[in-house]
C-alpha cells in the first residue's frame, strides 16, 4: 500500500475519546505529537531503554532503525494512540504519510491476578507506580510470579501501510517516540499489556481493602472472600495514629494551565461528539482550574465571598470571550445561548470589557431608585465644565446623546459604561469608569 498524501490525512488523523465500558473508561489514551528530540536520547529510564532494546534486538535491518530514529528525532511522528495490545501513529515520510502499528501481547486474566496480588504484597510497588516509576524489583517480582511486563526480543510485532514485513523506519520511529512516553509514565506499558491506569488502581484498592478486612480477594471477581470480621482493637488503632505520615504540602501553582488532550487520531468519534469542540472545552476547563487555584492560594482568599455561579447563557458568552473559538463553534454557542449572531457578538464584546457586570448592563434593564438616581445626576453634573457637557437625554439608567451615536449606562455598582450605536443596535464601546466624562471619552468605535 502506498503512502497517504497530504490531501488524504483527514481520513486518518481524526479521533475521539474511546473507553472499555462504563466501569473502566480510558482504555485508549492519545498523546499529542511530541516536539523534535534534537540533542537528547529517546529513553532516560531503565524501563524505557529496555523497551528500545527489545526493538533493536528484534529488527533485522539496522539501517531501518537508524532512519526511524532520525524520523522520530525530527518530529515526524504524529499523535500516538495507545490501547491494549497496540500502539498506533501516523508517520510522515517525505510527501507520504504512513499508518504504523506495533503490537504487544496482552496479559491474560490469570497473569493480571498474579501481578495485582504481587503488587499489594509490597506497598513500595504501588507507591512507585503512583510516582510514575517502575523500580527493577517490581519487574523482578512480577517475573518471579510468571508475569513478563517489559517486552523482550520478538515481542514487538510491526504492522505498517508501507507493507514492510519487518520493522520499517515508520514502526521504528513509533517505538522510539513511545520510549519517551514510557519515560514519563509507566502506566502506558500497563495499558499496552491490557489494563489502563484507573482499572489497575481500582483493582489494587479492592485488594488493599480486602487485606485490611483480613480476607483474600476472589480470583477474577475483584470481590473479597467472606471471612469472620474480627476487627481491630480500639487501643491499637489509637496507638497507631502517629505512624501515619503527615499530609504533604500543597503543590506549587503551575506557571500555566496544562495543554488540552489531543483527540486527533484515526478512531471515528461517537455520534454527537465533536472532537474539536471537546478539545476547546477541555482547554477552557484547564484554564478555569488554574485560575481558581491561583485565587485559592492568594493571600486573603478565605475572606472573599464565593463568586456567583453563571447561568448557561452567561457561560456560553464567557467561553467565547476567553477562548476565541473558531467561527463555527461561536455560532453553536450563540444558538445554544438563544442569541442571534449580532446579539452574541455584542455580549462577547461586553464580557471582554467587564465580565458578568458588563454583560448584565448590556442585556438587563435597571431602574435606579431615587437615591441612586440622585447620585448619578450629581456625578453627571460634575463631570463636565460649564458649557462642555454634551446634550444627553435621560431615560432610566441610560443617558443617550441627542446627536445620536453614543450612550452612557449607569450600572448597579455605580460605574458608567459607554456604548455606541452600530446597525441600529447599542454595543459596548469600552470599559466602565467612575467618571462619566472619562468613560465616554475612552470609548472606542463600535466595531473596534
Amino acid at each position: 500500500m502506498s503512502g497517504t498524501h497530504e490531501s488524504d490525512r483527514d481520513e486518518y488523523e481524526h479521533d475521539a475519546y474511546a473507553g472499555d465500558g462504563e466501569d473502566f473508561p480510558g482504555q485508549e489514551r492519545t498523546f499529542a505529537a511530541l516536539p523534535p528530540a534534537q540533542g537528547r536520547g529517546f529513553a532516560t529510564t531503565w524501563w524505557g531503554r529496555t523497551w528500545l532494546k527489545a526493538l533493536e534486538d528484534t529488527a533485522l535491518d539496522g539501517q531501518q532503525l537508524k532512519k526511524g530514529r532520525k524520523f522520530a528525532r525530527e518530529g515526524r511522528v504524529g499523535a500516538v494512540s495507545v490501547r491494549p495490545g497496540r500502539i498506533t501513529a501516523l508517520v510522515h515520510d517525505g510527501d507520504s504519510t504512513y499508518r504504523s502499528d506495533v503490537l504487544l501481547q496482552e496479559l491474560g486474566g490469570a497473569d493480571w491476578e498474579q501481578f495485582l496480588g504481587m503488587a499489594v504484597e509490597r506497598a513500595g510497588h504501588i507507591a512507585a507506580l503512583l510516582d510514575r516509576e517502575m523500580p527493577p524489583h517490581l519487574v523482578e517480582d512480577a517475573a518471579a510470579a510468571g508475569v513478563e511486563l517489559l517486552p523482550g526480543i520478538g515481542d514487538l510485532d510491526p504492522e505498517c501501510t508501507c507493507e514492510a514485513w519487518d520493522h520499517c523506519p515508520h514502526s521504528a520511529a513509533l517505538c522510539y517516540q513511545v520510549a519517551r512516553l514510557l519515560d514519563q509514565d509507566p502506566f502506558v506499558l500497563l495499558l499496552m499489556r491490557g489494563r489502563g491506569e484507573r482499572r489497575v488502581l481500582d483493582e489494587l484498592q479492592i485488594r488493599i481493602a480486602a487485606r485490611a478486612e483480613g480476607g483474600p480477594v476472589a480470583a477474577d471477581s475483584g470481590s473479597p472472600v467472606p471471612v469472620a470480621d474480627e476487627g481491630v482493637p480500639a487501643d491499637e488503632a489509637f496507638a497507631a495514629r502517629d505512624i501515619l505520615p503527615p499530609l504533604p504540602a500543597p503543590p506549587p501553582l503551575p506557571d500555566a494551565p496544562g495543554p488540552a488532550p489531543s483527540l486527533d487520531t484515526d478512531t471515528d468519534p461517537r455520534a454527537g461528539i465533536d472532537p474539536a469542540a471537546l478539545e476547546l472545552l477541555a482547554a477552557d476547563s484547564a484554564a478555569r482550574a488554574h485560575r481558581t487555584l491561583a485565587e485559592a492560594l492568594a493571600p486573603g482568599h478565605q475572606r472573599q465571598l464565593p463568586p456567583t455561579a453563571l447561568t448557561p447563557r452567561q457561560d456560553a458568552v464567557r467561553i467565547a470571550a476567553e477562548t476565541r473559538p473558531e467561527p463555527w463553534i461561536a455560532k453553536r454557542l450563540a444558538a445554544g445561548s438563544q442569541r442571534c449572531t449580532a446579539e452574541f457578538d455584542a455580549a462577547v464584546r461586553a464580557w471582554r470589557y467587564g465580565g458578568v457586570a458588563a454583560l448584565t448592563v448590556l442585556e438587563e434593564e435597571w431602574a435606579p431608585d431615587p437615591e441612586a438616581l440622585a447620585r448619578a445626576r450629581a456625578r453627571m453634573a460634575a463631570a463636565w465644565e460649564e458649557g462642555e457637557r454634551p446634550r444627553l437625554r435621560e431615560a432610566g439608567n441610560r443617558w443617550t446623546s441627542a446627536d445620536g451615536g453614543v450612550q452612557l449606562r449607569y450600572g448597579p455598582d455605580g460605574r458608567w459604561w459607554p456604548f455606541r450605536e452600530k446597525d441600529g443596535r447599542w454595543v459596548p464601546a469600552g470599559p466602565a469608569g467612575e467618571d462619566p466624562a472619562a468613560a465616554l471619552g475612552g470609548s472606542g468605535p463600535a466595531d473596534g
